[in-house]
């Protein structure tokens, strides 16, 4: 199994032990509402946690874009009632995931999944 039917196999069975081995140690996470990357294995884990957790409602990936080691899943999502649109862009290095960038739109979408994952990172965390 390749990175790409790992990551579609994480997000059917919502497995997170599977998807702290798919991570790269170095991998950096690109967020549509933190404005630095977020490097390594333990920050890109928290926060794709977090957003299986936040962002479960109807999310299913609607399209599918592979070239080479890169993949772009275009998303639909529910938050609050609001629709969200977005693509999720992953980089693999062997069948590891080097580097993940989610992208947001529209704007109230963004504000949305922002609300959303700051409430669930506070909560994984507190849980931790």
């Amino acid at each position: 199994m390749n990175g790409l039917e790992r990551w579609h196999h994480v997000m059917e069975e919502g497995n997170m032990e599977a998807l702290y081995d798919l991570l790269h140690p170095d991998c950096v996470f690109i967020s549509p509402v933190v404005h630095t990357p977020q490097e390594g294995r333990e920050i890109t884990y928290a926060y794709l946690r977090a957003a299986n957790k936040a962002l479960s409602e109807d999310f299913q990936y609607v399209r599918e874009v592979v070239q080479d080691n890169h993949a772009v899943l275009e998303f639909t999502v529910k938050v609050d009632g609001i629709f969200v649109n977005g693509v999720d862009i992953i980089t693999f290095e062997g069948d590891q995931i080097v580097e993940f960038k989610v992208m947001v739109r529209p704007l109230k979408a963004v504000n949305a999944v922002w609300k959303q994952m700051g409430e669930m990172l506070e909560q994984l965390k507190a849980a931790s």
